[in-house]
């Protein structure tokens, strides 16, 4: 969790700045939930797909992809008043996963994105942050021609632990994504405040 308070009169409210990683695999759509909630230009670090990456990046399913993050994508959004998220998108190639530890840093919890047409892809970050206790919610990215499931059933599937949210969004939509982010804020929230609770009682 990172705060900012920066130099502020009396009548200036407290600035709650929350770190947020959003993961999840190769071509779901961080890099576009990053840019359509984000009310700053997003700062990306894409390059162009080659042939050389042919044999490591599986394209199947996201044949029009062109381009992938190498080291991040960073965006900012505010949520009310006094209350920024700083969004942190991760690589999703496991030859890139080395990154996610430095980007895991202080960060409140984590949007992992789902496609489930390739439902498998977000297996490591599940466990990434079920391992390190980090917060985190599926957010299933509806795509068009995908088959629905509804959020149960994605559960089941993942085998997530009991209380993990799972919501529906499209990530090209800035309200739907900011429901997600939402979301995960009130419910990193929950996990941070009875962990503290845990270690005084």
């Amino acid at each position: 969790m990172v705060s900012e308070h920066s130099a502020q009169t009396d009548d200036e409210p407290t600035v709650l700045a929350l770190k947020i990683l959003v993961a999840g695999g190769f071509g779901v759509g961080k890099t576009t939930l990053v840019g359509a909630v984000s009310e700053i230009r997003p700062l990306r670090t894409e390059e162009l797909l080659s042939q050389a990456g042919q044999s490591v990046d599986d394209t199947d399913g996201v044949d029009q992809k062109v381009a992938t993050t190498v080291a991040m994508d960073f965006g900012r959004i505010t949520i009310r008043s006094g209350l920024s998220l700083y969004l942190f998108g991760t690589p999703g190639q496991d030859r890139f996963w080395f990154l996610w530890d430095e980007l895991a840093q202080g960060a409140l919890g984590a949007v992992v994105l789902a496609d489930t047409r390739r439902l498998e892809d977000c297996f490591p970050a599940v466990d990434y942050f079920e391992h390190r206790r980090i917060p985190f919610v599926v957010a299933v990215n509806c795509f068009a021609g995908a088959r629905s499931y509804g959020a149960h059933d994605v559960c089941r599937a993942l085998d997530l632990d009991p209380g993990t949210p799972v919501v529906l969004c499209d990530a090209r939509d800035r309200d739907s994504g900011k429901e997600v982010l939402i979301r995960l804020v009130e419910y990193a929230g929950r996990m941070h405040t009875a962990r503290l609770l845990d270690s005084v009682g």
